[in-house]
């Protein structure tokens, strides 16, 4: 069964850093870019923050997103990360990752800024920032 599982959320103060991870089952993440997103409780509306291409492209979304938000991957593990810092309380989403297993040839930033770029998607984890 092909799946994204999305995991490492929680809740953290202003300031504070988490790690997240996506797993994926039924695939291999290597061979396709992959996004992380932001999407607001009760909206469907999502906003991408970090995409990594398969050739490890790596491409940050909003400004100084790189300050704040570094994506790797691990092929061994077969999951992306998403190492967050210096949390706000607008960083307060459901946290999801996304990837195209129609399109492994895409590559961040040509590609990967809008939702519709992506067709398989996790669940997601909940990340709580308190102020």
């Amino acid at each position: 069964q092909v799946q994204l599982v999305e995991s490492g959320g929680g809740l953290v103060q202003a300031g504070g850093s988490l790690k997240l991870s996506c797993t994926a089952s039924g695939f291999n993440l290597e061979n396709y870019m992959i996004g992380w997103f932001r999407q607001i409780p009760g909206s469907e509306e999502r906003e991408v923050v970090a995409c990594i291409s398969k050739i490890d492209d790596t491409f940050y979304y909003e400004d100084s997103g790189q300050d704040r938000f570094t994506i790797s991957r691990d092929n061994v593990k077969n999951t992306i990360f998403l190492q967050m810092h210096n949390l706000r309380p607008e960083d307060t989403a459901l946290w999801r990752c996304a990837t195209d297993l129609n399109a492994p040839d895409r590559r961040c930033p040509i590609y990967g800024r809008s939702r519709w770029d992506y067709g398989t998607w996790g669940p997601g984890t909940q990340v709580t920032v308190s102020s």
